[in-house]
């Protein structure tokens, strides 16, 4: 299975009461329900699904102010004349998770059965084997190179 996105948020933070809700909002998908689903009873086996949950964010403030030239209609101003000032702030981030082991327990007992996600291994596999490819051919080239002088 494909990894799915399960919540981006992103939005204008304006003081720290804000970040601390965005930041909760982020830690939420961490919690152990989901990392853990709802256990599933058939009969005597009970099925758990086990999952993979990452969670990054990102969070920025800053303040500035400038020192005016000139006054009012072009006349100069006084020197240290403080002419305005900004804040700002920023945050954000995103969360995600995958499913990796179903944690089935029965009358036998327990057993962790590893989702592999075909995928990713495709996807990995073609991306060495490109990079092998390519380093290949220029440790060729050079070689080449090298024979000629």
């Amino acid at each position: 299975m494909s990894e799915e996105l399960s919540g981006i948020v992103a939005s204008a933070v304006k003081g720290q009461e804000d970040a601390m809700a965005l930041m909760e909002k982020l830690f939420d998908a961490a919690r152990p329900s989901a990392v853990y689903g709802e256990p599933v009873t058939v009969g005597d086996h009970t099925v758990i699904t086990a999952s993979e949950v990452k969670v990054g964010m990102g969070f920025g403030f800053g303040a500035g102010g400038a020192r005016g030239a000139e006054g009012a209609a072009g006349e100069p101003a006084t020197e240290g004349v403080e002419t305005g000032a900004d804040f700002g702030g920023g945050g954000g981030g995103v969360s995600g998770g995958r499913p990796v082991a179903a944690i089935s327990i029965g009358p036998s007992g327990l057993r962790v059965d590893p989702i592999v996600d075909v995928t990713k291994i495709a996807l990995a596999s073609f991306t060495t084997l490109g990079a092998m490819l390519m380093m290949f051919s220029r440790m060729r080239a050079a070689s080449r190179r090298l024979g000629r002088q």
